[in-house]
């Protein structure tokens, strides 16, 4: 599992961008979170993740919180 830094996320939206350690963004969607307990992701919280390529972008699926900061 890949893990990386919250950069952007809109709660309503249930969208935003994932920053790995080498600076890379990675999208997150509705998909990556549905069905999980997450509801909200705070800027600079660490996540654990699957990476999946759609459409020629990297996207986060199955997101994990690993710290409550």
């Amino acid at each position: 599992m890949a893990q990386g830094t919250v950069k952007d996320f809109d709660p309503e939206q249930r969208q935003g961008v994932l920053l790995l350690d080498d600076a890379t963004e990675v999208a997150i969607d509705a998909a990556s979170v549905q069905g999980s307990e997450i509801r909200d992701l705070r800027l600079g919280q660490r996540v654990a993740f699957d990476l999946a390529d759609e459409d020629g972008r990297k996207v986060a699926r199955g997101l994990h919180i690993v710290t409550f900061s």
